[in-house]
Parts: C-alpha cells; sequence; structure tokens
C-alpha cells in the first residue's frame, strides 16, 4: 500500500496537539503506512539566528537547518519509540516511520540549497520521490485557501513550494493543528487539495 507523507510542522514543538498527533498517526499507520516530516521548530529558529550573527551564506544555512529537521525528527523518535527511521533507500519501511534528512539532500539539482525551499518543500519533494499517496501539511496557522500562490504570499508555505509542486503535481493538503480527530475524514477525500492557483 502506498504510504501517505505528514509533516508535522516545528511550530507544534512546544505543543501538547505533538503528542496528540503522534498518537493519532501511529494508529492510522495501523491501516496505511505513514511517513513523517519533521519541520525544523527551535532548532531551524536557531539557525536563522547563527547566520544573522555571523553572516554566512544560504548555501551553509541550508544545510545547518536539514539538521535541525533531523533534530526534530530525533525528538518525534524519542516520544513516539514505534516510530522507527526511514531510509528512501530501504525497501524495508515500518509502517509509522521519520524521516531524517542527510547530507545525501546537498546532491540533489533539483533541491535548491537557500531558505526558499523549507521543510514543506522537502516534504512534497519526498512524496514525489516515493510515489506516497498524499502529502499531509499540520500547521498551526488557519488558512483560507487552497491555492499554493496565495499561501506563499501569506508566508504559510515556502516560495519554492509551487516550482516544486509543478514538477510533479501531487494530492496535498494542509490540516490545522487542532484538526487531529478529523484527520480519517479530511485524508480520505478529494476536497481542500491545494492547487497553484
Amino acid at each position: 500500500m502506498q504510504p501517505i507523507v505528514v509533516k508535522l510542522g516545528g511550530s507544534l514543538y512546544d505543543t501538547p496537539e505533538l503528542k496528540i498527533w503522534l498518537t493519532t498517526l501511529a494508529e492510522y499507520a495501523k491501516k496505511q503506512p505513514v511517513i513523517l516530516v519533521p519541520g525544523g521548530g527551535p532548532f531551524a529558529d536557531n539557525v536563522r539566528t547563527a547566520q544573522a550573527l555571523h553572516n554566512f551564506d544560504d548555501k551553509t544555512a541550508h544545510h545547518m537547518a536539514l539538521l535541525a529537521m533531523k533534530q526534530f525528527g530525533l525528538v518525534l523518535i524519542g516520544l513516539a519509540p514505534n516510530c522507527q527511521p526511514f531510509s528512501i533507500d530501504n525497501p524495508k519501511r515500518a509502517p509509522f516511520s521519520v524521516w531524517l534528512p542527510d547530507d545525501s539532500l546537498l546532491l540533489e539539482p533539483s533541491i535548491e540549497q537557500s531558505w526558499s525551499i523549507s521543510s514543506d518543500s522537502l516534504a512534497l519533494w519526498l512524496t514525489q520521490h516515493v510515489s506516497a499517496q498524499q502529502l499531509l501539511l499540520i500547521k498551526r496557522t488557519k488558512i483560507n485557501s487552497q491555492s499554493i500562490k496565495k499561501l506563499i504570499e501569506q508566508d504559510i508555505l515556502d516560495k519554492g513550494f509551487a516550482h516544486t509542486f509543478v514538477s510533479s503535481p501531487i494530492a496535498a493538503k494542509i490540516i490545522h493543528y487542532q484538526n487531529h480527530l478529523q484527520l480519517n475524514a479530511i485524508s480520505s477525500t478529494k476536497q481542500h487539495n491545494l492547487s497553484l492557483t
């Protein structure tokens, strides 16, 4: 069965909903595989602070931001012992897993090494790369549009999301972080999918 990819925003880092989502997704994974993509959370915020202080280039910051995602991913594994590390190259995948980005992404020509690419675009790229059924982006921000263009203008999605989406459009939705009880209903419908326009 095709997995779904679920990006847990770093903004959930200090919320009670983080553990609720992990429990909800672990249960969901009993019927369909789930691959978590961690946001950067406070670890990525520290990268921005360090770049502002030391003025290093965006390529270096991008590399550090990948490590920030990996740190948050390790937090998720620590909170959910039944969640296993996910590797793109490993054909044997646990039903409930978390992707820990590594340096191999730095060799991927389609991924720009700048702040235009955040964990949202990387989650989209992973969804395309593993031919997952759909992408769910869990965010604290409420949205009033499914337009990728408008969501980028509102800084809800990163600037690179549209370009990545165009290369291989997929079913993708944004779910508010307090809507965990509606996961089954939201994931099973074709409504509210993101679109370019």
